[in-house]
């Protein structure tokens, strides 16, 4: 049997939203803490209404410039929420959420 080669061509583009809030009191986080949507501000510097639902990508999140590991929060459409974390921020401390979506263009 001859050798057939298969050319697949798939491009991914994607998309990204990022939310900023330097705090203005500290945080005392413990497991379930949560920050409004609605206390940061979007790439515009207009206040947030909500989070945009990633259904295929991913958030980061960056506390004082610090990538935090992905178990450490889960973001829904209204609220950050820290899970299974301990410790306070203080008040001047910056918080950056990014949302990337990405979508697949066979």
């Amino acid at each position: 049997m001859a050798l057939s080669l298969i050319n697949i061509n798939v491009n991914v583009s994607g998309t990204s939203a990022r939310f900023f809030n330097v705090l203005g009191a500290p945080l005392v986080i413990t497991d379930g803490t949560t920050v409004a949507a609605t206390a940061f501000l979007d790439d515009t510097g207009v206040a947030a209404t909500a989070f945009p639902v990633i259904a295929n990508g991913y958030y980061n999140l960056y506390i004082n410039g610090v990538l935090q590991e992905g178990d450490a929060y889960t973001v829904s459409e209204t609220e950050l929420t820290f899970n299974g974390v301990d410790g306070t921020l203080s008040a001047g401390t910056p918080l950056i959420l990014e949302a990337v979506e990405l979508v697949t263009v066979v």
